[in-house]
């Protein structure tokens, strides 16, 4: 890590604790050189890749859009934080692995295989959104289909 004052790049880590939020890692450092100390946040990396969406335009993939459509379909439902949390990392690694633009096909099927082990209630309400159903038989098809399997 470069000290920010003198630019030198040998510091060492005086003290390290979790942050408040329990995201990031706050570490004190002090530099060897001029014994300049400061501070330093570690954070895990997110998932970094456009969204190509069905119109043809790009966006930048954002990890709390998709949280929030998850938690929406998953509203009154015995699902917790930490099980979504472990669905949506799970997601990333795959999306990650397509490439660095992933349609937005790719991720809405990708929930919705995730919804249907995880609360099938959330499922239907995530795919009636996503899928757009237009009647109440396009609805009873996707529930059919849902208790066949």
């Amino acid at each position: 890590m470069q000290c920010p004052k003198c630019k030198n790049i040998e510091t060492r880590v005086v003290d390290s604790r979790v942050s408040n939020d329990k995201k990031s890692i706050r570490r004190r450092r002090e530099c060897e050189g001029c014994n300049y100390r400061f501070t330093t946040f570690e954070h895990v990396e997110t998932a970094n890749f456009l969204v190509v969406k069905k119109d043809g335009s790009r966006e930048n993939y954002n990890r709390e859009k998709v949280a929030r459509g998850i938690w929406k379909a998953c509203e009154k439902r015995a699902v917790t934080n930490d099980q979504i949390d472990k669905v949506i990392n799970e997601l990333e690694e795959e999306w990650t692995n397509v490439g660095k633009e992933v349609p937005g096909e790719v991720i809405g099927e990708g929930i919705m295989n995730k919804l249907k082990t995880l609360d099938k209630v959330a499922y239907i309400r995530f795919a009636s959104v996503y899928r757009e159903f237009k009647d109440v038989d396009s609805f009873k098809k996707e529930l059919q289909e849902l208790l066949r399997n």
